[in-house]
C-alpha cells in the first residue's frame, strides 16, 4: 500500500512564503507522491493565489547575494544552500553591482528580483536581472510568479526528501522524484522538475518530467487590467506538404487540429495538447477567437505561429497573449 505524506501549514509556507497558499496545500493534503504534490501546488499558485499573495511569497526571499531574514529556519536554510553557487562565485565588485542592480529592479517593480538561483552563478544572475529589467511590469510580474513555482517545486522536492526512506522510495515514487534532491545539484527548467542523482555505478543521472503539458497559454486583458476568461482557443500543428507553411500562401488543409479550450476565470486555457515527454517538432499555432470577447475590437481573432526545433522537443513551451481592443502582443515565457 503505498504511503501518505502530510505536512503542516508552516512547511508549506518554507516550500512558498503564500499563507494563502499554504492553507491550501493543507486543505488538500495528503499526497502520496511528489508528483501529485507538485501538481496541486501548481494548480493553487496560478488558479487560488491571488496578488497580494504573490506579493507575500515574493517578500519572503532575500534579495540575492543577502542573508535570509525569514522566521521560517526551514527556508532560510534552503535559501542559504540555493544562492551557494552564487556567493561562490562572487567577487566584491559583482556582489556590489547585483546589490545596485537589486534596488533599480525594486524601485522599477515594486517587488524583489526573483530567480530559481540554486546553481548560477553570480554572473549568470546578475545577466538576467540586466535583461528582465526592459521587461514591461505586466510581464515581469508574471515571470516572477514563474520563478516562485519553480522555486516551489525544488522545495518541495526537499520536503518530500526529509519524510522518505529507502523502502518507501522504492514502492512509492516514480524515479524522477524517489531520489535524496541534493543542494546545487538540482535544475528547474521551463516547468520541468529535473533530478540528479549518483546511480550505482558513479555517474551522474538525470531524468525529466512533466508537471504540465509541453504548451499552454493565458490571455490578459491589459485594457481593463484583469484576466480575459471566456475566449476560445485552438492548438494546431502545421502538416502541409511544403515543411513550413509559406508567407503568404493560402495554407487551407495545412493545419491539423491538437486540441481546443476555453480561458477560466484566470485567463488561462484547459489542456490543449496531451502530457508527453517529448513533442512532436514542427510549426504550431495558437489561435484566439479575441472577435466574440471584443465585439468592437480591431480584431475578429489573433493566431501566433511559432516552431518548436529537434533540439527543444523536452522544454516547456508558454505562448501567453497580451491583448487590448486594439493591439496585442506576445512572449515565449517559461
Amino acid at each position: 500500500m503505498a504511503a501518505s505524506y502530510d505536512f503542516g501549514e508552516e512547511e508549506f509556507q518554507a516550500c512558498c512564503g503564500s499563507s494563502k497558499f499554504a492553507r491550501e496545500m493543507v486543505s488538500v493534503s495528503p499526497f502520496f507522491s511528489l508528483e501529485q504534490a507538485v501538481d496541486a501546488a501548481r494548480r493553487i499558485w496560478f488558479n487560488q493565489v491571488d496578488v497580494n499573495g504573490w506579493l507575500e511569497a515574493f517578500s519572503a526571499h532575500p534579495q540575492i547575494g543577502q542573508a535570509s531574514k525569514s522566521s521560517n529556519q526551514t527556508s532560510a536554510q534552503w535559501s542559504k544552500g540555493e544562492q551557494s553557487t552564487a556567493l561562490a562565485t562572487a567577487t566584491g565588485s559583482s556582489l556590489q553591482e547585483l546589490a545596485e542592480w537589486n534596488i533599480q529592479y525594486q524601485k522599477k517593480f515594486g517587488f524583489i528580483f526573483l530567480i530559481c538561483a540554486s546553481g548560477r552563478s553570480t554572473d549568470k544572475i546578475l545577466a538576467e536581472l540586466k535583461k528582465r529589467y526592459s521587461n514591461r511590469p505586466i510581464i515581469e510580474f508574471e515571470i516572477a510568479a514563474q520563478e516562485q513555482m519553480k522555486i516551489t517545486e525544488l522545495r518541495l522536492a526537499k520536503l518530500f526528501s526529509t519524510k522518505q526512506n529507502v523502502s518507501s522510495t522504492k514502492e512509492s515514487y516514480p524515479p524522477a522524484f524517489a531520489r535524496k534532491v541534493e543542494e546545487d545539484r538540482v535544475s528547474i527548467i521551463g516547468g520541468h522538475l529535473s533530478t540528479v542523482s549518483g546511480a550505482s555505478t558513479g555517474k551522474t543521472l538525470q531524468t525529466l518530467t512533466r508537471t504540465r503539458p509541453p504548451i499552454t497559454t493565458h490571455v490578459l486583458d491589459v485594457a481593463r487590467g484583469s484576466p480575459a476568461a471566456g475566449i476560445d482557443v485552438r492548438l494546431e500543428r502545421w502538416i502541409g506538404t511544403q515543411p513550413r507553411p509559406l508567407f503568404g500562401e493560402v495554407d487551407v488543409g495545412g493545419w491539423a487540429l491538437e486540441g481546443s479550450s476555453a480561458t477560466d476565470k484566470d485567463g488561462r486555457s484547459g489542456q490543449l495538447l496531451s502530457m508527453v515527454e517529448a513533442i512532436n517538432p514542427g510549426i504550431y499555432r495558437i489561435s484566439f477567437n479575441t472577435g466574440k470577447y471584443f465585439p468592437a475590437g480591431f480584431f475578429p481573432y489573433v493566431s501566433i505561429v511559432f516552431e518548436i526545433r529537434e533540439s527543444q522537443k523536452l522544454e516547456h513551451f508558454h505562448v501567453p497573449l497580451l491583448l487590448s481592443p486594439f493591439s496585442f502582443s506576445t512572449y515565449r515565457g517559461s
